[in-house]
């Protein structure tokens, strides 16, 4: 499974309209009502470049609100039943070419057991999110070859002749699931990643430009590869 994961977070929660009730009842085995269910919005990703000097193009983001309608939310990406909270009932990309974004909507039932989920939501404690997805791939912006494929010289975040390094991930193969988080999946502002890529062709280490920081991202990846079989973030 190759899989990404990308820092979301709970934006508020909303009044549920008669259009979000029957989009949620398409998820239930009951019709349930307005006052039975919380419902709150979350805001996943965007088309804006982030801190792991990645970003998600225009497509992939649309991709991605069709796959994500039906999954659940989950606490801390454990993929039990008992660690489902919420469900995801609709999704769509908002704002203008640029600063697009991914707004998720999402329901649980009101009852006994979801009421301190419920508190700490709306109390602001509970708003970190991580959301786990897979592409096909992931395009440098300098030389606008796909990571996926072979590890290019080139490193998120550098510039080279005055242009920045980011890397447009493309074709969302699939989507897993969203958890409350207590650390969000993208690392702190400033913090440095090699990139973590799987790929099959290696390119020529005279080609690295920096031979060390290659090197190191190389090793990354290979470990990254051992461990999990596929791409994080």
């Amino acid at each position: 499974m190759n899989q990404i994961l990308k820092s979301a977070k709970v934006e508020k929660s909303i009044t549920p309209t008669e259009m979000d009730m029957l989009l949620i009842n398409k998820q239930t085995l009951r019709t349930l009502s307005a006052g039975e269910v919380f419902v709150f919005k979350l805001a996943a990703c965007g088309d804006q470049v982030d801190r792991d000097h990645e970003r998600f193009t225009a497509g992939a983001l649309q991709q991605m609100a069709e796959k994500f309608v039906g999954l659940p939310v989950l606490q801390d990406h454990k993929w039990s039943a008992a660690a489902q909270t919420a469900r995801v009932y609709a999704a769509k990309v908002e704002g203008e070419e640029g600063n697009k974004t991914l707004v998720l909507r999402c329901y649980m039932p009101r009852t006994d057991s979801t009421a301190d989920m419920i508190a700490a939501i709306e109390g602001g404690i509970l708003r970190e999110c991580s959301v786990g997805l897979a592409v096909g791939k992931a395009l440098c912006s300098i030389c606008g070859k796909d990571q996926r494929e072979t590890i290019c010289r080139h490193i998120g975040g550098r510039e080279y002749d005055g242009k920045s390094c980011w890397f447009d991930l493309d074709e969302v193969t699939d989507a897993y699931e969203i958890s409350f988080v207590a650390v969000p999946a993208q690392p702190g502002a400033g913090v440095t990643k090699s990139k973590r890529y799987s790929g099959g062709e290696t390119p020529n280490p005279a080609e690295a430009g920096d031979d060390e920081t290659f090197r190191l991202a190389k090793a990354m990846q290979e470990q990254e590869e051992k461990r999990y079989g596929g791409i994080f973030a």
